[in-house]
């Protein structure tokens, strides 16, 4: 049996992602949330259209994603109920919130150079992906109070950075999912993913190459930021039934 509910957020579980950004001092911030998804190698991230994050990434256009493991809870909770914005928000004023200047001070976290952006990596971060700011909308356009309260932000994915362990091995390019323990938050509470697959995936045994031509991740910034290298692209394979098909796969999942 069904009955009718209405939570007041809707957070059924999403990846934790640690955003680090530029102030305008030239200091960092880094701001825990957990409302993206990815499709190719573009992000949408929600975020407070007021937030300190935010206006970093519509100024510079520049980010960095970093996906913190299930054992680093301890670190999101020193962030979780802390701002770089200040003067802070009267929302975030009521519910508790504090001013920190030094994120990584406070967090007890590492920063780490990265390559083609400014705004640095979290070195405790298994999985760290340097963003550029692509687009940005509206969110809640139908509720005249609450329009542009909130962003959906479009990022696109310049280098992907993991640790060693991660990688699948016998292949350069992909990831060892039994391996990965990405952190969740379901209802504002920290779930992990467990260690077991819990069966074969028919999707899965599409080979993951086959999707570069799609997302156009065959084209590879290098360290100058304008330099593009193509890797090459492994034909299509019958078993997806060609490109069109490949498509409509794609927008599903």
């Amino acid at each position: 049996m069904h009955n009718i509910i209405s939570p007041a957020i809707l957070y059924w579980g999403t990846p934790v992602v640690l955003i680090t950004t530029e102030n305008e001092d030239g200091t960092y911030n880094i701001a825990p949330m957990s409302s993206a998804w990815w499709l190719g190698h573009h992000c949408m991230l929600g975020l407070s259209a007021m937030s300190q994050t935010t206006q970093n990434m519509l100024r510079t256009k520049k980010c960095v994603l970093n996906l913190p493991s299930q054992d680093m809870t301890s670190h999101i909770n020193l962030l979780a109920r802390t701002t770089g914005a200040n003067p802070m928000s009267e929302f975030k004023v009521r519910t508790g919130y504090s001013y920190v200047k030094d994120k990584f001070q406070h967090a007890k976290l590492t920063p780490q150079k990265s390559d083609l952006v400014g705004p640095p990596r979290i070195l405790e971060c298994p999985v760290q992906m340097e963003a550029e700011v692509m687009d940005h909308h509206e969110m809640m356009k139908d509720l005249s109070d609450r329009k542009g309260m909130t962003l959906a932000i479009e990022v696109k994915i310049l280098r992907i950075h993991v640790q060693d362990e991660l990688r699948l091995q016998g292949h350069e390019n992909r990831i060892d999912v039994d391996k990965l323990h990405p952190l969740f938050m379901v209802f504002q509470e920290y779930y992990g993913m467990g260690s077991k697959r819990l069966e074969e995936s028919h999707l899965a045994r599409i080979d993951e190459s086959n999707y570069r031509a799609l997302t156009r991740s065959n084209e590879v910034p290098q360290a100058a930021d304008t330099d593009m290298v193509r890797e090459e692209v492994l034909p299509v394979v019958e078993a997806v039934g060609g490109t069109e098909e490949m498509e409509e796969n794609e927008a599903v999942w």
